[in-house]
């Protein structure tokens, strides 16, 4: 008979025990037993069958959360409210492992998301920060975003070097996350320190385009009962073929854990980052008549000056008492602080004049509007959560019980800084946060005037200008310490969740939650700081209310076999009218959408948005759990949407009048499909349809000659995608493997409405309309694309092993998003090779 121990890490005095000295140790027993007449005779009247133990090895730095053997599968989740195993949660959750992140070569979060099915990302621009923007199934997350189960507000550059897993859930989760999380939430889990091993693991990497990455994870146990961790990281690498574009990165992330009794714990855990990036906007997107496609011949263009610079600092106290088997008190609290400023540049296709004095009529690229913003935020919560497991008549529970306080406040500068037509120009626009003088002279003309007014990245004849990238040389940046808006919501939440096994093949699950609101938004002037007053009849700045959203969930699981799930999955979610905290009243963003009533005044506090999703899904837990199949299907319905009218950040009478629809299927494979091979596959399908819009982003004109949002698709997403890495073990020594992502083509626009449509007028008459071929159709188009990558890794020896990563191995041009009018588009990275020599003592 064999007894498999549960997959959890062993302790020190464990270790030691390799497969050579557990049979020695076997082999010494037998021998004592064999020695001693009396031991000998008692044993000879019966037979007795030993049940053997099998030790396997850990490596000390594994995920505590994966399937023993299969480092590819998630076992359970990292977030303790999660009570059942992910095998037998009601739910499309997808998990990326610290050993799939590592094999994969991808090391920022926002590259490992955009790979998964079901998510596209998003860019930034004035009214809209850059940083990370992620959309799951269509539905903005940028502020759904969680570490170990609280929320981490602020547009950051999120790094991995302190992550144990990802995991995405897919469709609305209010009783787990709260406010917003229409499409889903990413938590990301971090490493904590335990008192069960010693290890140092350090990770070198050096590749193409300047790649250098150092990364050192150490545990030291400082006794049974009391441990640190540190996490460390450097990364400096150019952007793929878009130098000067750059990523550089500092990190530290430090934990201790003590116990202080047998039921009581402590653990506090500080976590820094710095970013000193340098952003490249990519290129431009043709409209609808030129072809609607992005242009791949925009050489790299980014300003020596550009800069996107960020820091996040966070502190997490966390405090766990077991009273007795079956229930805890888990109590986190947890302090942030991010700051991200930037300025950077885009680019543009234009003609030069006719009295350009080189090369007249050319075609030509000429770098415009500076970008520039700062935002900073300060943010508190704490959860208490109360988790239980007993029987009553038969029935076990899994009760979770809990409430929340967070306060986020937040200080935006954002805008743009423009160049002017003369040689030396003072760009002072404090709006943005930053002001300084641009003291490189114009070099071609655009328009028809016969004064140099325009910075070409060319000289007209296609030859790049060896300046192309010091053309602005800024020069005298400041920062304006005075913000243009001030952006606090403070939330007291209360919620209850149960997953209730009936029997052993039927389980039933709900919860409920509510998530009472303070919400405050004032706009100031950058200039003085007090309150601005615009409007006719004027309206001050000052916008203020609150209210209570309530979130649902309801689940029932049926187990056919032991290892086979079929399930009904129900889960809403809704969010506040000015939710998104970067964007201010810019409306089309998810900023405060400003109505007005028949006497002008600002209306803004109306119901909520809210979101309803329906799944149907089955799970299969196959070769002894280390292998998980997973299907669902789905349908979100998202209704009272705020929409943006016709300059796209202002609504008009709009509060609550849009609708949209999603339907898809998702797929899923992770774990070992035979001895040697093992993976995860996943695969997306999926259909948006805007149900309901008043159109007011059209004119009357437009609006009588067929345009319409109803009956289109949304904005930035893909119906189709696609994500695997697989991996082979050839030897104990050598493993190989490669992944493969496919995105089907998507349209850019702004969220939570149909993607920008094309409304040419031939006629250019103000009192008529004759529509362009292309009319009510998707205007700007991110193309389809399919990139793949490979890797070999080779064990040296117990302490030491070799790693090679190709990522776009065909050095694919594509596209990974696009802005709502086409100005620029991100490019996706270049081919990228990189070596890693890990060492573990």
């Amino acid at each position: 008979m064999t007894k498999a121990i549960s997959p959890v890490l062993r302790p020190v005095s464990l270790r030691q025990f390799g497969r050579g000295a557990a049979s020695t140790l076997a082999l010494g027993m037998s021998a004592a037993l064999a020695a001693s007449p009396a031991l000998a005779q008692s044993a000879e009247p019966e037979e007795v069958e030993l049940e053997t133990l099998q030790i396997k090895d850990h490596t000390a730095d594994s995920n505590p959360y994966a399937t023993e053997g299969a480092p590819y599968k998630a076992r359970v989740s990292g977030d303790n409210r999660r009570v059942k195993p992910l095998a037998d949660t009601p739910a499309t959750i997808t998990v990326v492992t610290q050993m799939q992140i590592r094999e994969s070569g991808r090391t920022d979060m926002r590259t490992i998301l955009d790979s998964q099915p079901g998510i596209t990302v998003g860019t930034g621009e004035n009214g809209n920060a850059f940083g990370d923007r992620y959309i799951i199934r269509g539905q903005e997350a940028k502020s759904d975003i969680f570490v170990d189960g609280l929320r981490d507000p602020g547009l950051q550059s999120r790094e991995t070097f302190a992550i144990e897993q990802i995991e995405v859930t897919k469709g609305p989760s209010a009783t787990f996350a709260g406010r917003g999380a229409s499409g889903g939430t990413v938590n990301a889990i971090t490493k904590l320190a335990s008192p069960d091993y010693n290890f140092n693991a350090i990770d070198l990497s050096a590749g193409t385009d300047n790649h250098y990455r150092g990364t050192l994870d150490s545990n030291w146990r400082l006794s049974d009962n009391a441990a640190i961790r540190a996490n460390l990281l450097y990364m400096d690498e150019d952007v793929p073929d878009r130098a000067p574009a750059r990523h550089r990165r500092f990190g530290a992330a430090l934990s201790g854990f003590g116990k202080l009794s047998d039921t009581v714990s402590v653990s506090v855990d500080y976590y820094h980052l710095t970013v000193r990036d340098r952003q490249d906007l990519g290129q431009a997107v043709a409209n609808k008549e030129n072809g609607g496609l992005p242009n791949f011949s925009i050489p790299a263009y980014s300003q020596n000056e550009d800069f996107q610079n960020a820091s996040v600092d966070i502190l997490t106290g966390r405090l766990r008492i077991e009273p007795f088997e079956g229930f805890r008190i888990e109590n986190t609290a947890r302090y942030g602080k991010t700051t991200n400023g930037y300025i950077n540049t885009s680019v543009s296709a234009f003609t030069r004049g006719v009295s350009d004095p080189v090369a007249p009529g050319a075609a030509d690229y000429r770098i415009n509007t500076s970008r520039a913003g700062w935002q900073d935020i300060d943010y508190f919560a704490n959860r208490l959560n109360l988790v239980g497991e007993f029987e009553t008549g038969g029935m076990k529970h899994n009760l979770v019980t809990g409430v929340e306080y967070t306060t986020y406040t937040t200080r935006n500068r954002y805008g743009s800084v423009n160049a002017s037509n003369t040689a030396t120009v003072a760009a002072a626009n404090s709006a943005s946060g930053y002001a300084y003088t641009i003291s490189g002279a114009p070099n071609c003309i655009n328009g028809t005037g016969t004064a140099l007014n325009a910075w070409c990245v060319t000289d007209g004849k296609g030859n790049l200008l060896a300046n192309r990238s010091s053309l602005y040389n800024r020069t005298g940046i400041t920062r304006n310490d005075l913000p243009t808006s001030q952006w606090k919501v403070q939330t007291m939440a209360g919620y209850l969740m149960d997953s209730i096994d009936i029997t052993d093949w039927l389980n039933v699950s709900g919860g409920v939650r509510f998530d009472s609101f303070d919400f405050r938004l004032i706009r100031n002037d950058p200039v003085t700081g007090t309150v601005l007053v615009t409007g006719t009849p004027a309206v001050k700045q000052d916008f203020g209310y609150n209210g209570t959203l309530w979130g649902y969930n309801a689940g029932l699981s049926l187990k056919p076999t032991e290892n086979g799930l079929v399930y009904l999955a129900w889960a809403n979610g809704a969010d506040i009218n000015g939710g998104e905290a970067d964007v201010g009243t810019n409306c089309g963003y998810g900023g405060l959408c400003l109505a007005t009533d028949s006497s002008g005044n600002p209306v803004y506090n109306s119901p909520p948005e809210k979101i309803s999703n329906l799944e149907i899904g089955t799970k299969w837990d196959l070769f002894g759990d280390r292998l998980l199949l997973t299907a669902a299907f789905f349908n979100m319905i998202k209704s009272g949407i705020f929409e943006g009218g016709s300059n796209s950040y202002i609504a008009t009478g709009s509060l609550g009048s849009g609708k949209l629809r999603i339907r898809g299927v998702e797929l899923g494979l992770v774990g070992n499909i035979t001895d040697r091979l093992s993976g995860q596959v996943g695969v997306t399908l999926m259909k948006s349809r805007v149900l309901k819009s008043i159109d007011n982003n059209f004119t009357a004109l437009q609006i009588a000659a067929g345009a319409t949002n109803v009956g289109k698709p949304i904005s930035n997403f893909a119906n189709n995608s696609v994500d695997a890495q697989l991996r082979y073990q050839a030897t104990d020594k050598l493993a190989f493997g490669g992944t493969a992502t496919y995105q089907s083509q998507m349209f850019g626009g702004q969220p939570d409405t149909a993607a920008a449509l094309n409304t040419t007028d031939l006629d250019a008459v103000a009192t008529t309309l004759t529509p362009g071929p292309f009319f009510g159709q998707p205007n700007i188009r991110v193309p389809a694309y399919t990139v793949f990558g490979a890797f070999v890794d080779y064990k040296i020896n117990q302490n030491f092993a070799l790693r090679i990563n190709a990522l776009n191995l065909t050095d694919k041009n594509y596209f990974s998003a696009a802005y709502r009018s086409g100005s620029f588009a991100y490019v996706g990275d270049a081919r990228t090779v990189k070596m890693t020599l890990s060492a573990k003592f």
